[in-house]
């Protein structure tokens, strides 16, 4: 029982990071692409990380998995920021999709 609980975590976070790369190809500018990737990508290996746990309950593995899990955790979604931050004051974020500029807007006001 616990095997298959496991393979489905497993397939599930799989699946979770998957969708992610494809996010990469789909989406249509780096702010979005940015922001799936880091979300789906973190879930996705919470998932996978949370499988391994069940999967070797031994006191050493559940506490490196954890460590892994915090720090995954902590430096993917400011690795997706600092690439959107990166693309956005570069010019290459300027997609017809995106209507709303609210750091131009801010800027502009200030200068006003």
């Amino acid at each position: 029982m616990m095997e298959a609980v496991v393979s489905v975590l497993a397939i599930f976070g799989a699946g979770l990071v998957a969708l992610a790369g494809l996010g990469l190809f789909r989406l249509p500018d780096p702010l979005t692409r940015a922001s799936a990737v880091s979300k789906a990508a973190a879930l996705g290996l919470l998932v996978i990380i949370l499988a391994a746990i069940i999967a070797d309950w031994s006191l050493r593995s559940v506490i490196i998995l954890i460590l892994v899990l915090i720090a995954h955790l902590v430096t993917v979604p400011l690795s997706g920021l600092a690439l959107a931050r990166a693309s956005y004051q570069s010019g290459t974020a300027r997609p017809p999709v995106t209507t709303v500029d609210e750091p131009a807007d801010r800027e502009r006001r200030q200068h006003e």
